[in-house]
């Protein structure tokens, strides 16, 4: 069920591609092919809240590239590194706010 969730997700995504990546894409060829990003997200435990952090960051630079990390955990096109998170107590239980480095390979 979850598999079938996560393909749906994945699906939904990528029809969203051709709308919405265009914009993430050319802000990642502006700057040496890396752009550095942080989002913030919340959840019942520090690893549900650094999900959603990691969901954000891909959703800020390329919904494609969201998409295939949810399906499989890859970015292919992408180096989604090193990402780093300050969690506290709050929002449903624990919040986070992290940043990363993502660059476009090639």
């Amino acid at each position: 069920m979850i598999e079938l969730k996560r393909s749906s997700i994945a699906l939904a995504a990528i029809a969203a591609v051709a709308v919405a990546a265009a914009g993430g894409a050319e802000a990642a060829k502006k700057s040496s092919n890396c752009v550095m990003k942080a989002a913030q997200g919340t959840g019942s435990d520090a690893e549900s809240a650094k999900f959603q952090v990691d969901e954000a960051l891909l959703q800020a630079v390329d919904w494609g590239a969201w998409a295939s990390w949810m399906a499989n955990k890859t970015t292919p096109g992408y180096d989604y590194g090193k990402r780093t998170y300050k969690c506290k107590p709050g929002g449903l239980g624990v919040e986070c706010v992290g940043q990363a480095k993502i660059c476009k390979l090639g």
